[in-house]
């Protein structure tokens, strides 16, 4: 089996577990809780996501240049539960900020530093190790500093829209915070 197919196996009991959850703060908490950086779950599936990197096959297409990409692993199917799973790289040592999109149904989030002090912004502020599950019909701009990470998101339903545009704020900040 290839590490993309075996992403996708190790992926579908976790999908099993969140599938009649809502993203949001409460299941932000109960993933860092439950699958946090020391659980085996957590470790299988960024081990793969960075092979995937690695190996060339996840987050290899260009969005804004070599520190900004993204790939589908596996489009929503009865397999997956109906979740899309993507793959984003991103490096930035200063705060980057990438596209700009909402999520319908929300999305969950494993966030992979390659560098240790990266982090993703996420719900709860800067994210290293661990999880972040920005609820439905939340939309902002994926943001990075500290380095190099993956960010493995699964999206219900494979629904991400970039036909929105942001919101204009003073400080430029997150509109969903």
């Amino acid at each position: 089996m290839d590490r993309r197919q075996e992403l996708i196996e190790r992926s579908i009991p976790f999908l099993q577990r969140v599938a009649d959850r809502t993203a949001g703060e409460q299941l932000d908490r109960w993933l860092n809780d439950t699958y946090g950086p020391d659980s085996m779950l957590y470790r299988d599936l960024a081990r793969l996501i960075r092979h995937g990197v690695e190996d060339g096959w996840a987050a290899n297409v260009e969005v804004d240049g070599p520190d900004y990409r993204r790939s589908l692993i596996s489009q929503p199917s009865p397999e997956t539960l109906y979740f899309g799973i993507t793959a984003v790289y991103m490096n930035s040592v200063s705060p980057y900020r990438g596209q700009y999109p909402a999520h319908p149904y929300g999305e969950i989030n494993l966030v992979a530093p390659i560098d240790p002090e990266a982090r993703l912004m996420g719900p709860r502020g800067w994210q290293g190790r661990g999880w972040t599950a920005p609820g439905p019909g939340s939309h902002h701009f994926p943001e990075v500093r500290g380095g190099a990470l993956i960010a493995l998101f699964y999206l219900p339903a494979g629904r991400i829209s970039y036909d929105i545009q942001p919101p204009r704020h003073p400080q430029g900040r997150h509109d969903d915070r």
